[in-house]
């Protein structure tokens, strides 16, 4: 029988072990990588140097794009050396430290969606009213109730890991340090981590989820109210942008955390996390800054273009 023991060092076994495909996963995630700081230090510089976007929307956009910034970092960087070396490790300790932070900057990333659907809201359902509720205050508060929400989730679930063990060469199915790989790796009873598990993405996901469709209800049904085509199409265009990264988000993370384990598998479960986790980032700038009139001039305000 393999011995149960506290695993000091892990090894991962995605994506590939083929040297070519792994050049070219070296080659593709770079680019993305190098896309995903390069777009979100843009947003975030565009909107501290222009006044007119000193708005609570891009308030939270540029907390946003620094989640995405956090996020990409925390996963790719160890990744690409992954894929450029033939022992694919990493220590407990460092293990814990990504799971900590993917979990943390993930359901953060959730919540500050939540807080810009609830922006969007009072936009578009009580605008004379928007920069009384949407002040300064409510804006902070919003922000570090989502930091907040995702220090808690990272805690109820990191914690309740330390006491798991691991046997025999501790391989996780994975590129990184997620929590659903890393539980399959253990040799010991992880019913309780899977049940604190499902209940937390339940109850945060619901959490951040129910603000946001609520608020897009009311949002659509007042739209619809709106008599002029002109009229509908400028208030849905002020939302479509954070409707698409909403959409790519939870579609993929939650399936990732919420889905059976009997019907996952290595590459679905690759797919899913790379979506979220590594495309996602790269997608939000990219996103708001071609659906957003207001980005696009000040972008050629800047770089000094009409």
């Amino acid at each position: 029988m393999e011995n149960q023991t506290s695993a000091s060092e892990f090894i991962f076994l995605g994506l590939s072990k083929d040297p070519q495909l792994q050049i070219f996963f070296f080659l593709v995630f770079s680019t993305i990588y190098l896309l995903t700081l390069s777009g979100n230090l843009t947003i975030i510089l565009v909107i501290r140097m222009d006044p007119s976007l000193y708005t609570p929307m891009y308030f939270f956009l540029s907390h946003l794009s620094f989640v995405d910034i956090c996020y990409s970092t925390d996963i790719v960087p160890k990744m690409l050396v992954d894929l450029m070396t033939k022992r694919k490790t990493i220590s407990f300790v460092g293990c814990l430290t990504q799971m900590f932070f993917s979990l943390l900057l993930s359901v953060t990333e959730v919540f500050i969606l939540s807080a810009m659907a609830y922006d969007r809201y009072t936009a578009v359902c009580h605008p004379l009213h928007y920069v009384a509720i949407m002040n300064k205050t409510i804006c902070t508060y919003l922000v570090m109730g989502a930091w907040i929400m995702g220090f808690l989730f990272a805690i109820i679930n990191t914690v309740p890991t330390l006491n798991v063990h691991f046997c025999g060469f501790h391989e996780i199915s994975h590129f990184s340090c997620e929590l659903p790989p890393l539980l399959k790796s253990s040799c010991s009873d992880i019913f309780m981590n899977n049940v604190i598990l499902f209940s937390s993405v339940a109850m945060f996901g619901l959490g951040s989820f129910l603000p946001t469709l609520v608020s897009y209800i009311h949002i659509i049904s007042t739209i619809l109210k709106i008599r002029s085509a002109k009229g509908r199409s400028k208030a849905f265009s002020t939302c479509s942008s954070h409707l698409i990264v909403v959409g790519l988000l939870y579609m993929t993370g939650m399936s990732q955390y919420m889905k059976p384990s009997k019907v996952s598998s290595m590459i679905l479960d690759e797919i899913f996390s790379i979506q979220y986790s590594i495309v996602t980032p790269m997608l939000n700038p990219i996103i708001y800054s071609l659906k957003n009139k207001e980005v696009k001039r000040a972008l050629g305000k800047i770089f000094g273009h009409k």
